[in-house]
């Protein structure tokens, strides 16, 4: 039987698109070249006993009649894949020196706290939210799939939002002399971005801002049962996800794809795979080059030349003998910076490679659900991620593993320094276990081009009308990833919900 959908790489995008299709009744046959499926969202276990996820750490849109909750009703997993809420009057805690900030889901309780931090500028601040409120409700009009109806009768907010499509976070900033230390303090998630205020699109900061304002969440049964859950709906409508499988070569014939070249690389055999239509998960400029860029229309290959988001480096810790909750750590993330000006820190640690005053963002897994997964019950598990350069360590790497380690523990100990001296006395005391990675670490295990995390960069230039989609020019061949999408979790649901919905015409979406 030849198979429907076969689908190259097994991200969470093309694992809900899969999984949609084949509970749909379609057969759906999915290659992944890593040993685990899931592309950043996989799940890994070290030392035996400690479990961490890849990349992801908190999620939006999960709430009822939201993106990720309509997908699972549609997959009959939306009571067996649950999520627990952040706490809604402090999702995001944003700590500098001098400053201290709750982000609460209420943008009137939001505007309430930033005013008594910043009397002065109370008035403009009030603008500013009321200004990230209209620009998201125009945003939400704008979304595919679009009504025009709801465009007219939405007109002022989406107005708003279309003045502000070339609009950097900083430019807004700017528009209402927001003072220097509350642009920092609402800016202080930008390692979810990885780009600074004066180089991060509006649109990009308001999806996932207002996201979380609307609901953080983390998933009851870790990320891995989110994975596990949609691989099991393939599988049990008569699909395969096939691991260990890395696609080689596309076969095309006359400008239509028609199937693939795997090598497994557990045998090191290559094979042919074929489908009626190919989906790439696969980072679509790769896949290009492996297609022949020339056969797409002009139109996709301007959209291809986009730059890759920047990399970060991480640090996955398990301490023992503590608990954090009595640190000020509980269900929310917790973001530092130890620079007033975030431009100027990211440029010191991303261009200069100075982490010696490091911003960087702390997230506590084992704290933000019941469900014991990630380790033995005596340890908690604490993570810190930042941005780092994939040049500057790709260079290290292949010249001085030495001071490749040397720069990997210099950027932990600058963590932990800071942690040690405004949140957790002797941490390194009570640390059991860590590990690092780095920008070629993503490239290594998430076989992702220049070790990038969030596939092409969230700059205006690449969030507007010439953002590539799904299309591709080609025939029975369709595009379904971050950079084909959007990048996170919940807008890789939407990303492969969407796709879905555009092929089978079931409206899932709204």
């Amino acid at each position: 039987m030849k198979t429907d959908y076969l689908i190259v790489g097994s991200g969470l995008s093309a694992l809900v698109f899969g999984a949609l299709m084949a509970n749909s009744g379609k057969i759906v046959h999915i290659l992944e070249a890593h040993e685990h499926p899931g592309g950043f969202g996989h799940t890994f276990t070290m030392a035996k006993k400690y479990t961490f996820n890849a990349q992801f750490h908190y999620v939006w849109d999960c709430g009822e009649g939201h993106t990720v909750n309509r997908v699972l009703k549609k997959l009959g997993l939306d009571r067996e894949v649950t999520f627990e809420r952040y706490d809604p009057n402090g999702y995001d805690h944003m700590r500098m020196p001098g400053y201290a900030l709750d982000i609460p889901s209420e943008p009137a309780e939001l505007i309430r706290r930033l005013s008594a931090l910043f009397p002065e500028a109370s008035e403009n601040i009030r603008k500013f939210v009321n200004e990230v409120e209209q620009t998201g409700a125009g945003l939400r009009k704008l979304a595919p799939p679009v009504k025009p109806i709801e465009l007219l009768k939405n007109f002022g907010d989406v107005f708003c939002a279309i003045q502000h499509l070339n609009s950097t976070l900083q430019d807004v900033f700017d528009k209402f002399q927001l003072p220097q230390a509350a642009q920092t303090l609402l800016a202080l998630q930008w390692p979810d971005f990885l780009l600074p205020p004066n180089q991060l699109s509006f649109y990009a900061w308001i999806a996932l801002f207002r996201g979380y304002q609307e609901g953080a969440f983390y998933p009851t049964q870790h990320f891995e049962d989110v994975i596990n859950s949609l691989v099991k709906v393939i599988e049990s409508h008569g699909g395969q996800v096939l691991l260990n499988h890395e696609v080689t070569n596309f076969q095309v014939t006359n400008r239509t794809v028609t199937g693939v070249e795997a090598m497994d690389l557990t045998t090191h055999q290559t094979h042919e795979f074929t489908g009626k239509t190919v989906i790439c998960n696969l980072d679509p400029k790769r896949a290009a080059k492996m297609i022949g860029e020339e056969l797409f229309s002009k139109t996709v290959q301007r959209k291809l030349n986009y730059e890759y988001s920047a990399s970060n480096y991480m640090v996955y810790c398990v301490v023992k003998g503590i608990d954090l909750r009595d640190y000020g750590f509980g269900k929310w993330n917790t973001f530092h910076s130890e620079h007033l000006d975030l431009n100027e820190s990211f440029a010191q640690m991303y261009n200069k490679n100075d982490f010696s005053h490091p911003s960087f963002a702390i997230t506590t897994p084992t704290l933000l659900t019941e469900a014991s997964r990630d380790c033995p019950e005596d340890c908690q598990i604490v993570e810190f991620l930042t941005v780092a350069n994939y040049g500057y360590f790709k260079q290290l790497w292949e010249s001085d593993r030495k001071a490749y380690r040397k720069k990997k523990q210099e950027i932990l100990d600058s963590i932990l320094d800071v942690v040690e001296k405004h949140y957790v006395p002797n941490f390194r005391k009570h640390m059991v276990f860590h590990i690092t990675g780095s920008p070629t670490t993503n490239e290594r295990f998430c076989w992702c081009p220049n070790g990038n995390s969030y596939g092409s960069i969230l700059t205006p230039r690449n969030i507007g009308r010439d953002r590539l989609n799904h299309e591709t020019s080609l025939n029975n061949f369709y595009f379904c990833n971050a950079s084909s999408g959007y990048p996170g979790f919940a807008p890789t649901f939407w990303t492969g919900a969407l796709l879905y919905q555009r092929l089978s015409g079931d409206a899932i979406l709204g």
